[in-house]
């Protein structure tokens, strides 16, 4: 089922790619007010609305395609990517007692320093 859905998603991609280029932009009626060819198979308008109708409709599909992918993504996904990355291991420092704490403190005569007293 999800292959076929995949298929039918590419290939409605593709069509809508295909079908906004074949369309006209906004500034392209200026060019037949002089002299453009007339489109008398198409009507007056042209092939405008049959092409609107068909964007629409590939418009439609894509999105519905798109919705059911994403539905369906949901539920297949039970494993993650980082499941093998092993956790970093954190160490427990140990807070320094006030015994092993020495601060060497200078001489005032001779300048050596000394233990502190206690």
């Amino acid at each position: 089922m999800t292959t076929i859905l995949i298929i039918v998603h590419v290939v409605v991609c593709f069509f809508l790619i295909a079908i906004v280029l074949l369309q006209h932009g906004k500034g392209a009626d200026i060019g037949a007010t002089f002299g453009g060819s007339s489109q008398s198979l198409f009507g007056t308008e042209g092939p405008v609305p049959m092409l609107n109708k068909i964007t629409t409709l590939a418009a439609i599909i894509f999105m519905a395609t798109s919705v059911s992918l994403a539905y369906i993504s949901v539920d297949k996904s039970t494993s993650s990517v980082m499941k093998n990355i092993a956790a970093p291991v954190q160490e427990k420092a140990e807070p320094l007692s006030t015994e092993q704490v020495t601060i060497p403190m200078p001489k005032a005569e001779t300048g050596e320093t000394a233990a502190p007293a206690e």
